[in-house]
């Protein structure tokens, strides 16, 4: 059973579908994983949590509860939840200008955001909304997350330089004005800060190129720790985290008045869309590759209570990560078995290692949220769509620029109107053709330009859409066209084979076509005509109008009752 089929199942809730059925031998590899996955996530969630302008410990505590809550409900054996750079970053965007970041208002409404993007992630799942994420394409994710990246990077590139960010900015926002002060206090760059956060990226650079598998980010966090007891680095200018709550969660809603839901609401719907959209893809993407099942919307239940744990926990947003999802694939994990043993690596590591933290230098984290950015800044995805789709590289580019000027929470909205217009785009001035025999029995495709004739006073054209209310005037106007340029035609065919749906208004367009086409002495046929539509068409008279015996099944059977017409 394909992966696509699966997802169309209605809902059946049951537990540890990501994890069962599991083969013993499977244990030692999927623990081991787990081990490898944790070592490489603890660095990567400290990232994404200074990115939401939370507390370096409530990244932590993504890995904790809401992994486990996915494993119990969600479906898919590989996607891995947890905190995530654009949901993330829209936290951010929005919050830091009603709380201060790291505050407990600010954790709270962080904390309510989750808990509003579960409510709506639990809807959309219980009412199977999982094929929504179909309407977000691939050219809008990559123009969005380029467009986060490149927010990103600029955001870190003072703390990487030890230039204090308050000289030029005061949101996270990045303008070119913000850009051009930077450069302005580019003489107070803090030499050793520099150099710590030259060396993270190139320790963490250098072991990418080595393999994927070496826990870059989390060798170099190691070694600035060691660095800092050891030289006391603090001494020489470098600001360090300091001490580390090394607590477990505490289970409370959060202390938000109803009043102040509205300033969050459109916060979650933002988080709510990017989850739905890259969850379903990642988790579609990694079935396929491992001829696994999942069901789409089960995951956004999974997702739903992976949020409520998130939210009643004291933490943030999270996701099913494209970047955590591959850094699990990398490790050798194959099920959720692995997430579960890093959750248990995370708990020993929460409880027992957590002063060690304390020295660590703050630029670090920025280096490695840095590199994170400039790894969502997608150079071949860009180039490629520039060179094969220019006009989806126009709504991509425009889609990142939102992003960048306005904010991702905007980018999101450009995002969803510049998707729906993409598909209007397609299903309004669809690609139509003529059709016409070839060697043999079957037919080839040739462009209405041509005028062609599949047999003398034969013409068979095929529209590439839905006939809607929206292009049932090109539908009208090429067929007025065909006719009038087109000599001595006896019977006009409409190949119906892309046509899934004819509404109201392209219904009563069909009846004016007939009714034209008789005035000029034309037949009008219908060939391929699904049964769906045929039920639509019998309803609204269309077919009693036309003949039943001008209704075929394929074009071939056209042309066979047309020359028996002709010669009769």
């Amino acid at each position: 059973m394909s992966p696509a089929q699966n997802s169309k199942k209605s809902l059946k809730l049951s537990f540890f579908q990501g994890v069962l059925p599991l083969k013993p031998s499977q244990v030692p590899w999927e623990i081991t994983a787990g081990i490898a996955f944790a070592a490489v996530a603890i660095p990567q969630v400290m990232g994404y949590t200074k990115i939401a302008g939370m507390p370096l410990v409530t990244g932590i505590y993504t890995i904790l509860l809401p992994m486990i809550a996915f494993a119990i409900f969600g479906s898919s054996r590989h996607l891995a939840v947890g905190a995530d750079s654009a949901t993330s970053a829209i936290i951010a965007s929005g919050l830091i200008a009603i709380a201060i970041p790291e505050s407990q208002q600010y954790i709270a409404y962080a904390s309510m955001i989750a808990l509003l993007a579960a409510i709506l992630l639990l809807l959309a799942g219980l009412l199977q909304l999982g094929f929504l994420a179909d309407f977000l394409s691939h050219t809008i994710l990559i123009g969005f997350l380029t467009g986060v990246g490149i927010q990103i990077t600029l955001f870190e590139l003072s703390e990487v330089l030890g230039i204090p960010h308050e000289l030029y900015r005061t949101s996270m926002q990045i303008t070119p004005l913000h850009i051009i002060s930077l450069f302005k206090y580019l003489y107070l760059i803090n030499v050793p800060t520099f150099i710590v956060s030259s060396s993270v990226i190139m320790i963490i650079t250098l072991s990418r190129k080595v393999s994927k598998k070496v826990p870059g980010a989390l060798l170099a966090m190691i070694g600035a720790i060691v660095a800092s007891w050891a030289l006391d680095l603090s001494s020489h200018g470098i600001t360090i985290l300091g001490t580390l709550p090394g607590s477990l969660p505490h289970l409370s809603l959060p202390q938000v008045p109803l009043s102040d839901i509205p300033k969050v609401f459109n916060l979650s719907v933002a988080c709510f869309i990017v989850i739905l959209a890259q969850s379903a893809a990642t988790s579609r993407a990694y079935a396929m590759k491992f001829s696994d099942t999942y069901n789409e919307n089960l995951d956004l239940i999974g997702l739903s209570f992976a949020n409520i744990a998130a939210g009643v926990s004291g933490t943030f947003v999270v996701n099913g990560s494209p970047t955590e999802t591959e850094m699990v694939k990398s490790a050798g994990g194959g099920t959720q078995l692995t997430q579960l043993t890093a959750v248990f690596t995370v708990l020993i590591v929460l409880i027992f290692f957590t002063k060690p933290l304390a020295y660590l230098p703050t630029c670090v984290l920025s280096s490695v949220v840095f590199l994170i950015g400039l790894r969502l800044i997608d150079i071949k995805g860009m180039t490629a769509l520039h060179r094969q789709r220019p006009v989806e590289f126009s709504v991509a580019l425009i889609t990142a620029m939102t992003v960048i000027v306005l904010g991702v929470q905007q980018g999101i909205e450009i995002a969803i109107v510049l998707s729906i217009i993409a598909h209007l785009r397609h299903s309004y001035r669809p690609l139509n053709l003529l059709l016409v025999p070839k060697a043999g029995s079957s037919m080839k495709t040739v462009s209405l330009k041509e005028q062609q004739q599949a047999v003398e006073g034969l013409l068979i054209y095929r529209f590439g859409s839905n006939l809607y209310f929206a292009n049932e005037n090109l539908f009208t106007e090429e067929i007025v066209e065909l006719t009038t340029n087109i000599n001595s035609l006896e019977w006009f065919c409409i190949s119906a084979s892309n046509i899934g749906d004819v509404d109201f208004t392209s219904s009563e367009t069909l009846k004016s076509v007939y009714a034209y086409l008789k005035k000029q002495g034309i037949t009008l046929v219908l060939s391929d005509v699904v049964l769906p539509v045929m039920n639509e068409l019998e309803r609204d008279g269309i077919i009693k109008m036309i003949g039943r015996d001008h209704i075929f099944e394929s074009v071939q059977d056209v042309i066979v009752a047309y020359k028996s017409w002709v010669n009769s």
